[in-house]
């Protein structure tokens, strides 16, 4: 318990440094507004985009939730469709030629292209917004979790096969704690990935939500509201990316302590 506290403590003073940073810029940011007389609808002071946070007139914990409800949903979707191509990919090289073209053609295409169709497609719903986050979201699950499978130690791979172990027990035993770091570490990426795909589907057609807010904000010059969206959805992919680093260290402890030990 007392290391524990002790760990946290120095990550604590670790962020120390940012955390004044970040409050020295937002000093910095509400002097040079009153100095140089910036008009409010070009770039609004910090205090006035924080004051539209605690505006009745808004239900800002509603349009939150939204934004972050489209962003895990997609998310989910994501890590389980990925594992699972991953894994085919990995040990059907035949569903690796058939996939991977497609997997590669669904991430260059432009997602902003793509939302419009969505919507046609699907109705004004959420269910379009899940699909752009999932879109987004989906490659780098897949990249990172196709080279986890494959970092799997061939010794241990040689023990598995020798002791006549069946290819589940191999996969559990072996190579899935083998891809548990790689498989985090693409999360990671995607989750804030999927936040971003979530925005741009409310951009192109959406009446709640954060990046609804941001447009309606545009579309009447409201700056302040503009930032305070951002400010929201910047809360909102801190968050969930710190949940994914401590469900990492809850599924992975000996991955975060050799991490410190380096």
């Amino acid at each position: 318990m007392l290391a524990s506290v002790r760990e946290i403590i120095k990550r604590t003073h670790g962020a120390l440094p940012a955390v004044l940073v970040f409050i020295g810029g937002i000093i910095a940011w509400e002097v040079a507004i009153d100095i140089l007389k910036v008009p409010e609808f070009l770039i609004p002071a910090p205090s006035k985009a924080f004051l539209q946070l605690v505006n009745r007139n808004i239900n800002w914990p509603y349009h939150f939730w939204v934004t972050a409800y489209e962003t895990l949903a997609g998310f989910a979707v994501a890590a389980v469709f990925g594992i699972t191509t991953a894994y085919m990919i990995v040990h059907y090289r035949w569903l690796n030629q058939l996939f991977y073209p497609y997997v590669l053609l669904a991430q260059i295409v432009p997602k902003v292209a793509v939302a419009p169709l969505f919507f046609i497609w699907f109705g004004f719903g959420e269910l379009p917004k899940i699909l752009v986050a999932f879109l987004v979201a989906f490659f780098p699950i897949i990249i990172d979790t196709t080279v986890g499978l494959k970092a799997a130690d061939p010794d241990m791979l040689d023990l598995m096969r020798i002791l006549g172990a069946s290819p589940y027990k191999t996969f559990i035993r072996v190579k899935l704690p083998a891809a548990l770091p790689h498989i985090f570490a693409s999360f990671k990426v995607a989750i804030t990935l999927a936040v971003i795909g979530a925005v741009i589907a409310e951009f192109v057609g959406a009446e709640r939500g954060l990046g609804f807010m941001i447009v309606r904000a545009q579309s009447h010059f409201r700056t302040d509201q503009v930032f305070a969206s951002l400010f929201l959805l910047v809360v909102l992919g801190i968050a969930l990316f710190l949940g994914l680093v401590l469900m990492e260290r809850l599924a992975i402890p000996w991955y975060a302590k050799m991490k410190r030990l380096e």
